[in-house]
């Protein structure tokens, strides 16, 4: 081969590997850009909800427009994005763009669907345009569901709304309703209901400015900063978790948390279960749980655990008893089940996981749904690789989805058929944010779990997706 032909094909390879190499940088830098944005997101989102929360509601339409028109900004914070700016719009009297929002967040099924409804009904009556704002109003209103303090809120405000339209019985007919589900509810005194048709009016006169007589005395309505749904000073939001204390006072709570570390290691050990399940036992007590703690489990413990809880739940009063369930450690999904691995499960073929694993489905969300609990809270942070690799045919990655029992709340630290990796300090990544949301006094549980999502999203680069479902009916609150 020629000298100069030699050289060629050698600099033409040199060039090749050279675009290799700053491809490859390239692709580097853009993923490194790409996760620092999504953080910076969720930074900003978080500030936005602090100024939200203060009532600063024109830099909360400016910060979260500014993220919304990033392209590349993260996409999973958009049904908050669009949920929180449609009522800091409708709080600044920008009514037809906080219905754009709220018609997105609810595309993008926010489970908050009774305040949606509630700030769009608001905003079509600000708007003067009736026939929607009495659909959103009875929209609101069937959302609410059990939820009785927004209930009567949400009947107060339509009530007001049949009062400004001439509908006397109709307003009537919800200010009743409205004191049966909250006979306290202070917006239930600023309603006023006359038989006079709007049309009697002076042509102008502001219906929101309108001077209210009662009780032989004139008064101004409340302002409009405290008689908004979905802004910190909003009654029915301040009046929730009362509400619920008042409700569930006499509840009692019992727990029951497992944490297997130990395993042999054909399985393989873990490090952080046992910390987590002892740290999340210590949060559940001062939550005024009873706990029943088990760490480095065999099937038998685990059986005779979970009769022993069973029969707490089954003795408890009715309605007024809540059930939590658990486990870190390992856990593998087999033939359309999820099975808790006990330290000594001695798995060599694919039939020794039903014999030697513990099924969730069957023997714990079963059971509990068998007893007098109004609630059952399952919690696995237990989405590790298979620790069977002579399975590894039948066994599926991860945990699957699971069917929902009467009342159930289920929660995967990843999404089914996904995996995560045990943490490196105490805690794993999941039930350590899991644990600092639950110290948060107020949330309820839908909000409990949305944080750790958010949290655990942002500080693993978005590579971890927690997971859970939910047809639980009522309210929960950890810590009061």
């Amino acid at each position: 081969m020629p000298a100069t032909q030699g050289v060629f094909r050698l600099n033409l390879n040199f060039m090749k590997a050279m675009s290799s190499m700053v491809m490859s940088f390239a692709f580097i830098a853009f993923s490194i850009a790409a996760f620092g944005q999504k953080d910076k997101d969720f930074q900003e989102y978080e500030e936005g909800l602090a100024k939200f929360k203060a009532g600063d509601y024109s830099s909360v339409v400016s910060g979260f427009t500014a993220i919304i028109d990033n392209p590349s900004h993260n996409k999973r914070l958009d049904e908050d994005l669009y949920f929180y700016r449609g009522q800091a719009n409708f709080h600044i009297g920008e009514y037809k763009s906080a219905l754009n929002d709220l018609d997105q967040a609810l595309n993008l099924n926010h489970y908050n669907k009774a305040v949606i409804h509630w700030v769009m009904a608001k905003s079509f009556e600000k708007l003067d345009r009736p026939k929607e704002a009495q659909r959103y109003y009875d929209d609101a209103v069937s959302f609410a569901g059990p939820n009785k303090k927004v209930g009567s809120q949400i009947l107060a405000d339509r009530a007001q709304f049949h009062a400004s339209q001439g509908k006397a019985q109709e307003a009537q007919d919800d200010l009743a309703k409205a004191k049966t589900l909250d006979p306290n509810n202070p917006a239930l005194a600023s309603v006023s209901i006359a038989n006079t048709p709007p049309s009697s009016r002076a042509t102008g006169e502001d219906k929101n400015t309108k001077m209210i007589v009662q009780n032989n005395k004139k008064t101004e309505p409340p302002s409009s900063k405290n008689d908004q749904p979905g802004g910190q000073k909003s009654q029915a939001v301040e009046s929730v978790i009362p509400a619920i204390a008042a409700t569930y006072k006499d509840e009692k709570r019992y727990a029951l948390v497992i944490g297997n570390s130990n395993y042999s290691k054909e399985i393989g050990i873990l490090k952080n279960p046992v910390n987590d399940a002892t740290d999340v036992a210590t949060e559940l007590r001062n939550s005024n749980f009873e706990v029943q703690l088990l760490t480095n489990a065999t099937y038998v413990q685990l059986r005779e655990a979970m009769r022993k809880f069973q029969e707490k739940l089954t003795n408890g009063p009715r309605d007024q008893t809540v059930g939590l369930f658990y486990y870190a450690g390992h856990g593998v999904q087999y033939q359309d089940e999820n099975y808790l691995v006990p330290i000594d499960a001695n798995v060599q073929f694919e039939d020794d996981i039903t014999r030697m694993c513990f099924p969730v489905q069957r023997m714990v969300l079963a059971n509990m749904e068998r007893t007098n609990s109004r609630m059952n809270i399952v919690i696995l942070d237990a989405c590790r690789n298979n620790p069977f690799p002579a399975t590894s045919r039948s066994v599926g990655q991860g945990l699957g989805e699971m069917k929902r029992a009467r009342g159930s709340f289920i929660a995967f630290a990843t999404a089914p058929g996904s995996v995560a990796s045990d943490g490196t300090g105490r805690n794993g990544l999941y039930t350590q944010e899991l644990l600092k949301a639950m110290r948060k006094p107020g949330l309820t549980i839908e909000q409990v779990f949305k944080e750790v999502r958010m949290n655990v999203l942002r500080l693993s680069g978005d590579r971890q997706y927690t997971w859970d479902s939910s047809n639980i009916i009522g309210e929960f609150v950890f810590k009061l």
